[in-house]
């Protein structure tokens, strides 16, 4: 057993702050006493906020992302409906696969795994007949995030007015995303990334218009179906039993989004971010994004061709205590990820790429140990990689190849 901290360091679930850890860490609650109404209110007004929406309504189911996605269509679409998704990754296939198995027929355009869903791409296959566009907002498999206000742009173009339902499992809290400007109608998540809590909860924030579809909605349902979800949690309550301690959690974990302020977490991700890129770079590896305007500040996917990435993760795991997310779907075996979202700061990304050029070289991967972790130190302090005179203190001293 490896002693000292284990950095989880996976796109999710993700590391939960103290506070939020000892607000969960009280007596289970009467989940219809006097004290929910309060926390019930708090946390609605919060989501909204994290949202960007004024209008949208939240909605919270215990489960996963994978049961909000369910939500998602079973409340807005009808048997034999048809939408347009994108092949881009392994979770915008499995958002598919979903819409498939409740009876929807799906008009799937493959992409590269690795390339965001373009203006382009919505203008060129979007039909009359499409009652809605599923999209990942941001692609945990592939560490790219599409610009969903390019998205709505091309919508716009077409001329046709489908819902729109987005994923925002790992963009919530730690990517910019605008749910009223961008005229979203169900965005959804899971509460182990950005949000900063244990997995266990689904989380949806749903628009007039899915509302609207809601009351049209033929698919059946019924743990599922947000109306009485909507209705109680007006009131502080909910319709079945809800994760209580969850609930403490989550008031806990927006309450320290707030206090940070939410464009700084949004610029504190960004920072965190361009570090990892910035080493990753160093290292002489590929990042799976093909434009790097779209690279996402979640999480980085990192190529490699010498090794099975897969062997990487395990020596990380067993000689570090350090988790990287594996490869998945067709990536599997090709791409490591490093997750940096969620509680999360310089010096916890700074050993995170150090124990990563470790796990390369233990794994046989070709690296120079140290330009990675110093390649962040200099964008963390502010210091150019082609300084011509770096200062003695940011000075670093070129190491000796190691294979």
């Amino acid at each position: 057993m490896t002693s000292g901290r284990h950095f989880l360091q996976i796109p999710g679930p993700t590391n939960v702050p103290e506070r939020v850890l000892r607000a969960m860490d009280r007596p289970v609650p009467d989940h219809r006493g006097p004290e929910m109404p309060s926390v019930v209110a708090e946390i609605r007004t919060g989501l909204r906020s994290v949202f960007k929406s004024e209008r949208g309504e939240p909605v919270i189911f215990p489960g996963s992302g994978t049961g909000a996605w369910e939500a998602s269509i079973v409340n807005t679409l009808s048997p034999g409906d048809r939408v347009l998704t994108f092949d881009n990754g392994h979770f915008a296939r499995l958002y598919a696969e979903a819409a498939r198995h409740l009876g929807i027929q799906v008009d799937e355009i493959e992409l590269r795994w690795g390339d965001a869903v373009t203006e382009a791409d919505i203008e060129a296959n979007l039909k009359p007949e499409h009652r809605a566009v599923l999209i990942v907002h941001n692609e945990t498999s592939t560490g790219v995030t599409t610009d969903i206000g390019a998205v709505r742009r091309g919508i716009d173009r077409t001329g046709h007015d489908p819902l729109l339902l987005v994923d925002v499992v790992s963009s919530l809290g730690s990517i910019d995303f605008r749910m009223d400007e961008w005229r979203v109608d169900v965005a959804l998540t899971g509460t182990q990334k950005g949000l900063m809590l244990p997995p266990g909860g689904g989380i949806l924030c749903v628009g007039p218009r899915a509302l609207e579809a809601g009351e049209e909605s033929r698919t059946p349902r019924y743990f599922y179906d947000w109306r009485p979800v909507i209705r109680d949690m007006q009131q502080g309550f909910f319709p079945y039993t809800p994760a209580t301690l969850l609930l403490f959690g989550l008031r806990e974990a927006l309450r320290m989004l707030f206090e940070e302020g939410l464009e700084n977490v949004l610029a504190r991700h960004s920072r965190l971010a361009q570090a990892t890129r910035d080493a990753v770079r160093a290292w002489g590896l590929p990042i799976l994004a093909s434009d790097p305007g779209r690279a996402s500040n979640s999480l980085t996917a990192v190529v490699v061709d010498e090794i099975d990435s897969n062997k990487i993760v395990k020596v990380a795991a067993e000689r570090l205590n350090l988790a990287l997310g594996v490869g998945l779907g067709q990536l599997r075996g090709r791409v490591f990820r490093i997750g940096h979202l969620g509680s999360l700061n310089e010096l916890e990304v700074l050993a995170t790429i150090a124990g990563t050029e470790l796990a390369l070289l233990y794994s046989g991967q070709a690296i120079d140990l140290g330009v990675g972790v110093a390649a962040a130190q200099r964008f963390f302090a502010g210091v150019t990689a082609n300084a011509d005179r770096p200062s003695a203190r940011t000075q670093v001293a070129a190491p000796e190849r190691v294979r």
